[in-house]
């Protein structure tokens, strides 16, 4: 869409979409299942940690955008150049573990929402999750603004099922206040930081980064140093407010959680089954649980949708190698169905819920590897010109990398000890 010499809003309007493409990988399954678990064991303490993430989140988009606009490469195509073929290829693969990843949650997330609204048994909710693949490619056939009308509205209805979920949940509002102040309990206590880390992975996922520095590029601007830059504001203003909904929609999770589950001594209810269940009578409201489920549905839809774009820009960006959108599609998928069936058919409910939150932890534990070079990248005079971070920005960047880098460590260590013990 043309947006040269337009006013201010319909520059806005014309900007925006890539924020909420971007912004539903931010609100997947994955989400639910560290938010549910955060806040039925710890109650508010942990919305410090979605602030926290979210904060992060915005930083990092903005830099991906901008990536992509300045230079006209996506982060896979800049790493591509950048690296050597080995270290390209191995950027690559973790990029692919990550994908899997998300695209395990969403499997899982989409089964148990068909299993609550239609008693749909999990492993057959998996199998049909593989269907999935026909409506991502009619929707691309049908142009961009198709796709990201359709995720806005799936958006909406998210964010209006959380909304009625937390009227009528009743939240301590003072306590959810204190919640969103950090505390030095999340890194003492381990499980609590194990919830943390996943909060982050499922909230800062690294292929959104890839994913935002490609589809900004689908916008017009003019190619010269003012109309980059004015590029490079609205994207910022699109992702800063698609993130913000991501915000509200990941501490409505957890708020509801915190105060439907952990205060009535519910505090091991983990598993988005057992949620379904307690909410109404809980709560008291006709249709909580029936509402709770659509929005998981609309959830594990939409994250398809931006998983199936992900994967695409992904291996096109760091091997060059174009295939099929279906083909693409139906390997990934086939890589996120095969453990979530096997997982399903032994274990049930309990089994998919912890692979749910393992997969968010998973996902954190690639976000470095995306990270370290997008901040690289967009601090490199010779790459960005007149955009290139400032001081201040990139220690703000590399400190945002840093904490993130340190939080997995720690991870890793007290996970080994568990295991040692």
């Amino acid at each position: 869409m043309e947006v040269h010499g337009a006013t201010w809003f319909r520059k806005m309007v014309a900007f925006a979409g890539p924020g909420y493409l971007v912004a539903v990988g931010y609100m997947d399954p994955g989400n639910w299942a560290t938010d549910l678990a955060g806040g039925s064991r710890f109650g508010y303490t942990l919305l410090s940690v979605i602030l926290l993430s979210n904060l992060m989140a915005v930083l990092l988009q903005g830099l991906a955008s901008k990536l992509g606009i300045v230079t006209g490469r996506d982060l896979a195509q800049a790493c591509r150049d950048h690296y050597p073929p080995r270290v390209a290829f191995a950027l690559w693969v973790l990029c692919e573990l990550a994908i899997a990843a998300c695209d395990l949650a969403e499997v899982i997330g989409t089964a148990i929402a068909l299993n609550l609204l239609f008693s749909i048994p999990l492993p057959w909710g998996i199998a049909i999750t593989a269907l999935d693949v026909m409506i991502v490619l009619w929707l691309q056939n049908h142009g961009f603004r198709m796709l990201e009308a359709l995720v806005i509205a799936l958006v909406a209805v998210v964010g209006g099922c959380f909304l009625f979920e937390l009227v009528i949940s009743r939240p301590d509002l003072g306590a959810v206040a204190r919640g969103f102040v950090p505390t030095t309990e999340i890194v003492r206590n381990p499980e609590m930081l194990y919830i943390a880390i996943g909060i982050l992975g499922a909230t800062v996922m690294p292929h959104n980064l890839y994913l935002h520095s490609s589809i900004v590029q689908t916008r017009k601007y003019a190619e010269n140093a003012e109309g980059k830059r004015e590029a490079v504001r609205f994207a910022f203003l699109d992702s800063t407010i698609a993130l913000t909904f991501a915000l509200f929609i990941n501490a409505a999770i957890l708020i509801v959680a915190a105060a439907t589950f952990h205060t009535t001594g519910n505090t091991q209810v983990a598993e988005i089954q057992d949620a379904y269940q307690l909410l109404t009578p809980l709560l008291g409201v006709t249709g909580a649980s029936a509402v709770f489920a659509l929005a998981l549905l609309a959830s594990g839809q939409n994250s398809t949708l931006t998983g199936t774009l992900a994967g695409q820009i992904v291996m096109e960006g760091f091997l060059n190698l174009r295939i099929r959108p279906w083909l693409r599609r139906l390997i990934t998928r086939a890589i996120a169905i095969v453990p979530a069936a096997i997982v399903a058919i032994l274990y049930g409910e309990s089994g998919t819920a912890k692979l749910l939150v393992f997969s968010q932890v998973v996902l954190s534990l690639q976000l470095s590897f995306a990270v370290f070079p997008l901040v690289r990248f967009t601090s490199d005079r010779v790459k960005m010109g007149e955009f290139v971070n400032s001081t201040p920005l990139r220690i703000g960047a590399y400190t945002v990398a840093g904490v993130i880098a340190s939080l997995n460590a720690w991870l890793l260590v007290q996970t080994v000890g568990e295991w040692l013990a």
